[in-house]
């Protein structure tokens, strides 16, 4: 038997991951082996075009019935055969002369080709006829429905077909029982388009490998075949005694029974919390059935938790994680990665935005980052880490346009818990809003967010989420505090000291919430890969390609550097 070769493999393959493979043997693994799926606008008008045939409607006649009345025809039927390891549900059955025929519905055309449909599709629409013949009906062919040609294309199960739609199978189960996702297509048009793009990587793996550099006049920069930035965004709540409940397809704020707010689903990323607002139990369940991660902080800002659904599926990729984060070898190396990308983001950071700077600052910058990737142990780093932070904000009030006329930011060093003036609390609220983004962006990966590498483990510590956050700090979380002090944006208003401890108002929030979220979706050029692409984005591609590191399909972890 098949099944023999691979026990931990679930008994039957789906014939659509038989498709799948035909058309690509990286996208079967990632989607079936691995449980990654995202949709996109392609798989949405996939799901919208078989919405009728998705309806399950009619009784398909018993296989030992003497004789069939035609024109029955089956909606959304599934079967199994034990013997071949398969399974579908098959979009429409129809009974001619005693012969059960599947048809497979496809939202494309029908390809301009002698076969009429493609290879994928044949073996898919094979696979379903071995199924009905298994389960004792007559079937030697099949139907493909291109539903915008709206036309159909005959396949007849010939033994060329049947032999290499089992040999499919078999090679499936080879694949998979190997344990090792196979290598991205290179250069393939059939990545354009493809829903997991940004989770497979081709382009940007393909360019690691190869290590070529991208110049501004190069043609060949690889494909932006990822999304720039995301048309969801996040939804934040910070009313005092707001609730949420669920409305058809919307999330409605109330407040003392009067509606503040209203807003799609479709259009929401994630919903964070602050303070004391109410979730209902129906609204909680509309969020994580469509993926919509909830954050809850206190109210000046503490994460406390995070909701997201049933925890990603990918065991292969924690189980990679455990393995590497107990090999202190692997650990350091990457350690050393993130701080080396911290010191020279913050140095390049405050090149750009403190002209006056001293040169002996960017100098000593510069021998931090050099010596962090010799660094000989993780307390070693640490040490490192620190002295570079600390020469960086001793010049960070230098990246103010005039300190004459901010008297009310006054900055001498970092300070926290509690942060005792207005920049030290915008930073470390920023600093909490990336760690909340970051931490969302692993678990979206597969990862488990509190083991990390830098980062020891510590209870409630998310510490790869803080590992790859790194060398994001200055780029984002500092880039902002500095634009909202340089554009007036905040005032002193905004903020409340008590003693030693400063915190924010509620508005003083709502304004670094929507400065923080501009930066987030600013594009910026990747300066490896070369396409534009969105700050939010950038948290989910660096944790993608920290998985392809610890797979093994890049030979080290390009920490994000901005130039």
């Amino acid at each position: 038997m098949i099944q023999d070769s691979l026990k931990d493999m679930p008994s039957y393959i789906p014939a659509r991951v038989l498709n799948e493979y035909t058309y690509c043997p990286r996208i079967a693994y990632i989607e079936w082996r691995q449980g990654e799926f995202k949709e996109n606008r392609h798989t949405l008008d996939g799901t919208f075009k078989h919405r009728n045939v998705d309806r399950e409607k009619g009784a398909l006649p018993s296989s030992h019935s003497e004789e069939f009345p035609d024109n029955v025809k089956v909606h959304s039927l599934w079967l199994s055969a034990p013997t071949t390891s398969i399974s579908s549900r098959i979009d429409l059955i129809e009974v001619e002369k005693n012969e059960v025929i599947p048809v497979d519905y496809k939202r494309g055309h029908m390809p301009d080709i002698p076969e009429k449909s493609w290879d994928a599709d044949r073996i898919q629409v094979c696979a379903q006829g071995l199924i009905l013949q298994e389960n004792g009906y007559s079937c030697s062919r099949g139907y493909i429905y291109y539903i915008a040609s709206k036309r159909r294309a005959e396949v007849l199960f010939t033994n060329s077909l049947i032999e290499q739609t089992k040999q499919t199978i078999a090679d499936i189960y080879d694949t998979f029982s190997r344990g090792k996702i196979p290598p991205p297509l290179e250069n393939s048009k059939k990545c354009e388009g493809c829903s997991l793009a940004g989770i497979c990587l081709p382009d940007e793996i393909h360019y690691l490998n190869t290590e070529r550099k991208i110049k501004s006049s190069d043609n060949s920069v690889i494909r932006r075949l990822l999304v720039p930035r995301l048309e969801a965004m996040p939804l934040y709540v910070q009313e005092q005694g707001a609730y949420i409940k669920k409305k058809g397809g919307l999330l409605v704020i109330y407040k003392k029974g009067e509606k503040i707010s209203e807003v799609k689903a479709i259009d929401i990323s994630q919903v964070t919390i602050l303070g004391n607002v109410q979730f209902t139990t129906q609204a909680m369940r509309f969020c994580l059935e469509r993926g919509i991660p909830i954050s809850y902080h206190t109210y000046g800002g503490r994460l406390i938790g995070l909701m997201v659904n049933t925890h990603h599926k990918n065991v292969e990729l924690r189980m990679k994680q455990f393995q590497y984060a107990i090999n202190p070898e692997f650990q350091l190396s990457l350690a050393r990665s993130f701080v080396h990308g911290k010191i020279e983001n913050s140095r390049t950071f405050l090149k750009r935005n403190a002209p006056g700077i001293s040169r002996n600052i960017t100098t000593q910058l510069q021998k931090n980052a050099r010596d962090a990737l010799k660094a000989p142990s993780i307390d070693t780093l640490l040490g490192i880490e620190g002295m570079a932070a600390k020469t960086y904000f001793a010049s960070f009030s230098g990246m103010f346009k005039s300190q004459d006329e901010h008297p009310a930011f006054d900055f001498e060093k970092r300070n926290r818990r509690p942060p005792a003036d207005p920049v030290n609390a915008m930073l470390s609220f920023c600093y909490t809003l990336l760690v909340k983004d970051m931490l969302m962006a692993c678990s979206a990966a597969g990862f488990d967010p509190f083991l990390g590498f830098f980062h020891q483990p510590h209870y409630g510590r998310p510490a790869l989420a803080l590992d790859l956050m790194e060398e994001l700090r200055p780029i984002i979380a500092d880039s902002t505090v500095i634009w909202v002090i340089n554009n007036r944006y905040l005032t002193p208003e905004d903020f409340i000291i008590r003693g030693k401890n400063c915190s924010m108002t509620r508005q003083g929030r709502k304004k670094l919430i929507l400065a923080y979220e501009k930066r987030m979706d600013a594009l910026v050029s990747h300066p490896l890969f070369g396409y534009k692409i969105s700050y939010r984005r950038i948290l989910s591609v660096q944790a993608r390609l920290l998985g392809r590191y610890l797979y093994g399909e890049i030979n080290h972890y390009p920490s994000f550097r901005t130039r």
